[in-house]
């Protein structure tokens, strides 16, 4: 159980940030082969033993991407698996930061965090590839988030 106490601190503090209306609701896209699950919050919402234990930086002008992929297997369970995921933000003036990606493996919950800049009441176009099978093309997504220093 104690190595799963702080993934579940990241995973309420992930919770307490969708339910609290401060980021958007769920965000996924499915294919009927892989769920892709994503969203992005300010860095400075996870707590910074998390923070230290898998190297992110905490800031008020930082923001994290999350990504999550599952494939759906025939008996309607869900399967989280490995995949390529990499991406941008970018603001209005198409000026674009790459985003680096961190596996986190917490054995049952594989997940992808990658971090940027930003300032305050930014609005920042996300483009994420996402590539669960390396035999197949990535899977593109794009979704416009506004974000403010807290």
């Amino acid at each position: 159980m104690a190595p799963f106490r702080n993934l579940y601190r990241l995973l309420g503090v992930l919770t307490l940030v969708l339910t609290a209306g401060i980021a958007q609701a769920e965000q996924k896209i499915s294919d009927g082969k892989y769920e892709i699950h994503y969203n992005a919050f300010n860095s400075s919402f996870i707590t910074p033993e998390v923070a230290q234990q898998y190297n992110i930086t905490r800031s008020q002008y930082r923001a994290l991407v999350n990504v999550a992929v599952l494939r759906l297997e025939e008996d309607g369970s869900k399967t989280p698996v490995r995949a390529q995921v990499s991406g941008e933000a970018a603001n209005l003036l198409q000026q674009a930061q790459q985003l680096e990606f961190k596996q986190i493996d917490e054995g049952t919950a594989l997940y992808y965090i990658g971090s940027f800049r930003f300032t305050e009441d930014e609005k920042l176009t996300i483009n994420l590839q996402v590539q669960p099978d390396a035999n197949a093309d990535p899977y593109d997504i794009q979704f416009e988030q506004t974000f403010y220093v807290d």
